[in-house]
This record gives structure tokens, sequence and C-alpha cells, in this order.
């Protein structure tokens, strides 16, 4: 019985800051656009082969002018 002092506080604790974590990713936009990523994957980036080897004449990093 002595344990439910500690478990019941933590548990409410524990909810409240997955609730808190929730409203905050909601807020910061994280589900505006959920199609987007789910669509993303069926477009092909121009220069990508279907292989998904990377040609070694050209870096995929650019290259900084000085």
């Amino acid at each position: 019985m002595s344990s439910l002092v500690f478990l019941v506080p933590l548990a409410l604790l524990l909810g409240a800051a997955a609730l808190g974590a929730f409203l905050w990713s909601l807020r910061s936009g994280q589900y505006e656009d959920l199609d987007g990523a789910a669509e993303r994957i069926f477009l092909e980036e121009e220069g990508d082969s279907a292989g998904g080897e990377v040609d070694p004449g050209k870096s995929p990093r650019k290259a900084k002018s000085s």
C-alpha cells in the first residue's frame, strides 16, 4: 500500500510530461504536412540513379567557391 504513495504521483507526472510533449509537438508544426513526407519517397531527385549508386565523377556536395 505504501508503494502507491510513490507510484500514483509518478504515473501522473509521466502522463503530464507526455501530454506536454504532445502539445509542444502540435505547436511546433510536427503534424502539418503528413502527406508530403509519405509521398516524398516516390519523387526522384535530379541526378539520382535507380540503383542508388553515386557517380564517382560527381560529388554529392557542392564545392565552395573562394
